[in-house]
């Protein structure tokens, strides 16, 4: 996942970072993040995502919002 990329060097410039994806990506982001050397704060969210409706999509937003929030702030 880039987004292990991404948040790993956010956070390396001092902005903290959360990255969000499905559960389907959380072994490919766990061998990332050993790969740089790096645990970056993820929000995992059911999956698929695709196809979803936009009353879908907001109820997943709603469930993860509470998490997200707090892996940023503990930053």
């Amino acid at each position: 996942s880039c987004s292990v990329h991404d948040i790993t060097d956010l956070e390396r410039r001092g902005l903290p970072g959360v990255f969000v994806a499905t559960t389907q990506f959380i072994d490919g982001a766990e061998v990332q993040a050993k790969a740089l050397g790096f645990d970056a704060a993820a929000v995992w969210v059911e999956h698929p995502i695709q196809d979803r409706t936009d009353d879908e999509m907001v109820t997943i937003a709603d469930k993860a919002i509470d998490e997200l929030l707090e892996q940023i702030t503990k930053q």
